[in-house]
């Protein structure tokens, strides 16, 4: 494989490279196939956006030969990693931490496939730095690590400089966990290749510096860069908090929406980052953002993308669908609880169910839930074309309330004129 073709390259032109530890790390990973490690602590019960790009990086490795291995962190998970850090993290039991490991192994088979030749290999550190011996370590592995150059170290040294924080010894040990990690799995695993985000570079370092002075044996650190937005706020967060993985705290339809809502600026560089599309593709949907951008195809395709890996392909057709609810798509086939996430928003009003099938106008409806201030209203609004039920236009202004016009038997989705919807709930 000529260097053009390797995965370093594909890398490159993405733009997710920060740092290499080796000038010859390119021409190694052309010729030669590694094993390559990248190391999740399961400080939550899944992974949020912010892990996209090493995620994404292992992607990229497999796709061109090189073995993956996902670690777990299952035993430094106990101990919390002080990289980027301002604050002590606050300890999880070690139930807590187990469960968490298993959740993100699940998350992360939806991206790295763990059969065929090159299959990924999951490990978790527990299984091997809970079994350390503290004096055996101490002597071992604590006596390569100086003092001095740890203290100088990017993340010790902020925590050192802020008074009213520091840092206790426990975080501050992190280091030597991590540098235990390489070690293990190069031993163990012929693991030659360390991956991380641009905090973890001086940890992927004193892994390097420690396999080599006990096992002998060179090994190589790559580096991703810190993804920011062009507007300087905090990528993957949002008023509602993080952006998850985990469907079930930040639903396919809000996923889909925050990748659909990225600035212009932004979007070219994500489709990058986060999507499988050729360098030919992406080209042409930065054209078409240059020379249409009220169509929104770039963010549109980036949305569909990252959604499909993340969430499959069922999950995408339904986000879809419920986006275009919203610009008077069908409603009928969309399930509840994603009619209720798309229009959790909205105002909303609860009747009792048995108000149904009771000769109710629509228009009483509207007036007793405040939607509209008078049946008069209503009636100009009919008149005019702007009263929606369900996204389908009212035609009759003495229209009674009927079961059959329910959403799942229990919603009605009013929408007067464009975009101002409301919700009823029958109860």
């Amino acid at each position: 494989m000529s260097l053009k073709d390797s995965v370093f390259e594909e890398l490159k032109w993405r733009g997710m490279i920060h740092q290499i530890t080796h000038p010859e790390l390119p021409e190694i990973l052309a010729k030669e196939k590694l094993t390559l490690y990248c190391g999740f602590d399961p400080t939550s019960d899944s992974l949020h956006i912010g892990s996209l790009l090493p995620i994404m990086g292992l992607v990229h490795f497999q796709r061109y030969g090189h073995q993956p291995i996902v670690l777990v962190g299952g035993g430094t998970g106990l101990i919390g990693d002080p990289s980027g850090k301002k604050d002590e993290r606050q300890l999880l039991s070690k139930e807590d931490v187990e469960r968490n490991a298993q959740l993100i192994k699940e998350q992360l088979a939806h991206f790295i496939s763990f059969e065929g030749e090159n299959r990924a290999i999951m490990v978790n550190n527990a299984d091997w730095l809970c079994e350390l011996r503290l004096t055996d370590f101490l002597r071992d592995i604590g006596k390569h690590f100086s003092v001095n150059v740890m203290l100088n170290k990017e993340a010790i040294k902020q925590r050192l400089e802020d008074r009213e924080h520091g840092i206790s010894y426990t975080e501050f040990s992190y280091c030597l966990l991590q540098s235990y990690d390489y070690l293990h799995l190069c031993k163990n695993y012929n693991c030659k290749l360390q991956v991380g985000g641009s905090d973890q570079w001086g940890n992927i370092v004193s892994g390097i510096d420690l396999t080599r002075k006990l096992l002998g044996v060179e090994t190589y650190g790559l580096t991703f860069p810190l993804v920011t937005k062009s507007d300087g706020s905090k990528f993957g967060k949002t008023e509602s908090g993080n952006i998850w993985l985990d469907p079930k705290k930040t639903t396919p339809y809000r996923f889909y929406q925050f990748w659909v809502n990225q600035a212009d600026a932004d979007t070219p560089k994500y489709l990058r980052y986060f999507t499988l599309l050729s360098e030919k593709d992406i080209f042409e949907l930065e054209e078409q953002l240059k020379t249409e951008p009220h169509k929104r195809t770039a963010q549109k395709t980036l949305a569909r993308e990252i959604t499909k890996i993340v969430h499959g392909e069922t999950a995408l057709q339904s986000a879809i669908k419920a986006s275009e609810a919203m610009f008077g798509g069908d409603l009928k086939d969309l399930d509840i609880s994603v009619l209720e996430d798309v229009f959790s928003d909205v105002p909303n009003y609860e009747f009792p169910k048995d108000v149904v099938g009771k000769e109710l106008q629509l228009l009483d409806l509207l007036v007793k839930a405040g939607f509209i201030q008078s049946k008069g209203e209503g009636k100009r609004l009919v008149k005019n074309g702007g009263l929606y039920i369900n996204n389908e236009r009212v035609e009759d202004e003495l229209l009674k309330l009927s079961g059959n016009m329910l959403l799942s038997g229990k919603l009605l989705i009013i929408r007067i004129g464009k975009k101002d919807y409301k919700l009823i709930r029958f109860t």
